[in-house]
Protein backbone atom coordinates (compact mmCIF):
# COMPACT_ATOMS: atom_id res chain seq x y z
CA UNK A 1 0.00 0.00 0.00
CA UNK A 2 3.08 2.42 0.80
CA UNK A 3 3.65 2.25 -3.15
CA UNK A 4 0.64 4.83 -3.47
CA UNK A 5 2.14 8.10 -2.02
CA UNK A 6 5.11 7.06 -3.50
CA UNK A 7 3.49 7.11 -6.98
CA UNK A 8 1.45 9.87 -6.65
CA UNK A 9 4.31 11.89 -5.04
CA UNK A 10 6.17 10.90 -8.68
CA UNK A 11 3.57 11.63 -10.80
CA UNK A 12 2.54 14.68 -9.55
CA UNK A 13 6.31 15.98 -9.53
CA UNK A 14 6.43 14.86 -13.54
CA UNK A 15 3.04 16.72 -13.83
CA UNK A 16 4.29 20.02 -11.85
CA UNK A 17 7.72 19.91 -13.97
CA UNK A 18 5.96 19.43 -17.03
CA UNK A 19 4.00 23.33 -16.81
CA UNK A 20 5.62 25.08 -19.87
CA UNK A 21 6.43 28.38 -18.08
CA UNK A 22 7.58 29.75 -21.49
CA UNK A 23 4.27 29.41 -22.70
CA UNK A 24 2.41 30.18 -19.87
CA UNK A 25 4.27 33.53 -19.97
CA UNK A 26 3.85 34.14 -23.39
CA UNK A 27 0.03 33.86 -23.39
CA UNK A 28 0.10 36.13 -20.49
CA UNK A 29 1.90 39.15 -22.26
CA UNK A 30 0.10 38.57 -24.79
CA UNK A 31 3.11 36.91 -27.40
CA UNK A 32 3.52 34.34 -29.87
CA UNK A 33 4.27 30.98 -28.63
CA UNK A 34 7.92 30.54 -27.98
CA UNK A 35 8.43 27.79 -30.40
CA UNK A 36 7.50 29.67 -33.40
CA UNK A 37 10.66 31.66 -33.17
CA UNK A 38 14.62 32.05 -32.47
CA UNK A 39 15.12 28.42 -31.44
CA UNK A 40 11.91 27.10 -31.04
CA UNK A 41 12.75 25.69 -27.78
CA UNK A 42 10.31 26.75 -24.91
CA UNK A 43 12.79 28.24 -22.52
CA UNK A 44 13.23 31.90 -20.77
CA UNK A 45 16.58 32.74 -23.16
CA UNK A 46 14.13 32.45 -26.55
CA UNK A 47 10.91 33.98 -24.54
CA UNK A 48 13.49 36.91 -24.48
CA UNK A 49 13.74 37.20 -28.12
CA UNK A 50 10.07 38.28 -27.71
CA UNK A 51 11.38 41.55 -26.56
CA UNK A 52 9.41 41.29 -23.41
CA UNK A 53 11.94 40.65 -20.67
CA UNK A 54 8.96 40.62 -18.11
CA UNK A 55 7.85 37.69 -19.73
CA UNK A 56 11.69 35.90 -20.17
CA UNK A 57 11.73 36.94 -15.80
CA UNK A 58 8.09 35.32 -15.25
CA UNK A 59 9.63 31.89 -17.37
CA UNK A 60 12.72 31.85 -15.33
CA UNK A 61 11.27 32.13 -12.53
CA UNK A 62 8.12 29.46 -13.16
CA UNK A 63 10.74 26.88 -14.68
CA UNK A 64 12.83 27.53 -11.41
CA UNK A 65 10.27 27.45 -9.14
CA UNK A 66 8.08 24.51 -10.12
CA UNK A 67 11.87 22.04 -9.49
CA UNK A 68 12.01 23.87 -5.49
CA UNK A 69 8.79 23.20 -5.00
CA UNK A 70 8.31 19.29 -5.59
CA UNK A 71 11.44 19.21 -3.46
CA UNK A 72 9.61 21.27 -0.61
CA UNK A 73 6.31 19.39 -1.09
CA UNK A 74 7.90 16.01 -0.57
CA UNK A 75 9.95 17.33 2.27
CA UNK A 76 6.77 19.02 4.23
CA UNK A 77 5.16 15.64 3.65
CA UNK A 78 7.40 13.32 5.71
CA UNK A 79 8.54 11.92 2.91
CA UNK A 80 12.54 11.33 3.37
CA UNK A 81 15.85 12.65 1.34
CA UNK A 82 15.43 10.00 -1.33
CA UNK A 83 12.25 10.06 -2.43
CA UNK A 84 12.17 13.87 -2.11
CA UNK A 85 14.99 13.72 -4.72
CA UNK A 86 13.42 11.40 -6.62
CA UNK A 87 10.44 13.78 -7.00
CA UNK A 88 12.87 16.37 -8.43
CA UNK A 89 14.12 14.37 -10.96
CA UNK A 90 10.79 13.47 -12.00
CA UNK A 91 9.94 17.44 -12.33
CA UNK A 92 13.06 17.79 -14.17
CA UNK A 93 12.40 15.13 -16.15
CA UNK A 94 9.01 16.84 -16.65
CA UNK A 95 10.33 20.20 -18.01
CA UNK A 96 12.96 18.31 -20.66
CA UNK A 97 10.07 16.05 -22.13
CA UNK A 98 6.98 17.83 -20.88
CA UNK A 99 3.36 15.71 -21.10
CA UNK A 100 1.73 19.37 -22.15
CA UNK A 101 4.32 19.54 -25.17
CA UNK A 102 4.18 15.94 -26.94
CA UNK A 103 7.44 14.94 -24.59
CA UNK A 104 9.06 18.01 -26.40
CA UNK A 105 10.27 20.44 -23.46
CA UNK A 106 12.75 22.95 -22.50
CA UNK A 107 16.69 21.86 -21.77
CA UNK A 108 16.25 22.27 -17.86
CA UNK A 109 18.67 24.29 -16.60
CA UNK A 110 16.39 26.65 -14.43
CA UNK A 111 14.30 23.75 -13.14
CA UNK A 112 17.56 21.86 -12.63
CA UNK A 113 18.61 24.83 -10.71
CA UNK A 114 15.35 24.74 -8.70
CA UNK A 115 15.80 20.90 -7.85
CA UNK A 116 19.07 21.87 -6.04
CA UNK A 117 18.43 24.98 -4.60
CA UNK A 118 15.44 22.34 -2.49
CA UNK A 119 17.85 19.85 -2.13
CA UNK A 120 21.39 21.84 -0.82
CA UNK A 121 21.08 24.97 -1.25
CA UNK A 122 25.79 25.21 -0.54
CA UNK A 123 25.72 22.85 -4.00
CA UNK A 124 22.89 25.47 -6.11
CA UNK A 125 24.79 28.62 -4.70
CA UNK A 126 28.16 26.83 -6.14
CA UNK A 127 26.80 26.11 -9.52
CA UNK A 128 25.40 29.48 -9.91
CA UNK A 129 28.83 30.76 -8.92
CA UNK A 130 30.32 29.08 -11.39
CA UNK A 131 27.61 29.51 -14.57
CA UNK A 132 28.29 33.29 -13.69
CA UNK A 133 31.99 33.00 -13.66
CA UNK A 134 31.94 31.01 -17.06
CA UNK A 135 29.64 33.41 -18.29
CA UNK A 136 31.13 36.69 -17.13
CA UNK A 137 34.30 35.10 -18.80
CA UNK A 138 33.65 33.28 -22.03
CA UNK A 139 30.06 35.55 -22.97
CA UNK A 140 28.74 32.05 -23.59
CA UNK A 141 25.90 30.77 -21.79
CA UNK A 142 25.48 27.29 -23.03
CA UNK A 143 29.44 26.84 -22.05
CA UNK A 144 28.28 28.48 -18.34
CA UNK A 145 25.50 25.94 -18.18
CA UNK A 146 27.92 22.72 -18.94
CA UNK A 147 30.39 23.61 -16.68
CA UNK A 148 27.88 23.66 -14.14
CA UNK A 149 26.48 20.28 -14.81
CA UNK A 150 29.85 19.32 -14.67
CA UNK A 151 30.84 20.68 -11.25
CA UNK A 152 27.34 19.74 -9.71
CA UNK A 153 27.79 15.97 -8.67
CA UNK A 154 31.21 16.31 -7.92
CA UNK A 155 30.41 19.51 -5.43
CA UNK A 156 27.08 17.34 -4.37
CA UNK A 157 29.41 14.29 -3.33
CA UNK A 158 31.62 16.35 -0.93
CA UNK A 159 29.33 18.91 0.38
CA UNK A 160 25.72 16.84 0.74
CA UNK A 161 26.77 13.58 2.11
CA UNK A 162 23.72 12.26 0.95
CA UNK A 163 24.30 9.38 -1.97
CA UNK A 164 21.03 9.58 -2.94
CA UNK A 165 21.25 13.86 -3.53
CA UNK A 166 24.23 13.18 -5.55
CA UNK A 167 23.05 10.43 -7.56
CA UNK A 168 20.04 12.41 -8.56
CA UNK A 169 22.18 15.40 -9.49
CA UNK A 170 24.71 13.03 -11.27
CA UNK A 171 21.30 12.11 -13.62
CA UNK A 172 20.25 15.92 -13.50
CA UNK A 173 23.66 17.02 -15.14
CA UNK A 174 23.86 13.48 -17.72
CA UNK A 175 20.65 14.79 -19.11
CA UNK A 176 21.39 18.50 -19.18
CA UNK A 177 24.91 17.57 -20.96
CA UNK A 178 23.02 15.76 -23.25
CA UNK A 179 20.40 18.05 -24.10
CA UNK A 180 23.26 20.62 -24.77
CA UNK A 181 24.44 18.64 -27.77
CA UNK A 182 24.00 20.98 -30.62
CA UNK A 183 25.60 23.78 -28.68
CA UNK A 184 28.50 21.68 -27.60
CA UNK A 185 29.28 20.76 -31.24
CA UNK A 186 29.11 24.73 -31.79
CA UNK A 187 31.14 25.44 -29.55
CA UNK A 188 33.62 23.27 -30.57
CA UNK A 189 33.48 24.83 -34.08
CA UNK A 190 33.18 28.20 -33.11
CA UNK A 191 29.98 29.26 -33.90
CA UNK A 192 27.99 29.35 -31.22
CA UNK A 193 26.29 32.34 -29.96
CA UNK A 194 27.68 34.80 -26.96
CA UNK A 195 25.60 36.59 -24.45
CA UNK A 196 24.26 39.35 -26.31
CA UNK A 197 25.92 38.75 -29.69
CA UNK A 198 23.42 38.22 -32.57
CA UNK A 199 24.66 34.78 -34.21
CA UNK A 200 23.06 30.97 -33.71
CA UNK A 201 19.56 31.78 -32.58
CA UNK A 202 19.95 28.15 -31.19
CA UNK A 203 22.44 29.10 -28.95
CA UNK A 204 20.41 29.14 -25.51
CA UNK A 205 20.71 26.93 -22.99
Amino acid sequence: MAFIPYALLHIGAYIVGSIPFAIVSSRVFGLNDPRSYGSGNPGATNVLRSGSKAAAALTLLGDCMKGWLVVWAAQALGFDTATAALAGLAAFIGHVFSVFLRFKGGKGVATALGVIVGLDLRVALTCLGVWLLIALVSRYSSAAALAAALVAPIVAYFVSGSTAITLVILTISAILIWRHAANIRRLLAGTEGKIGGRKSPECEE
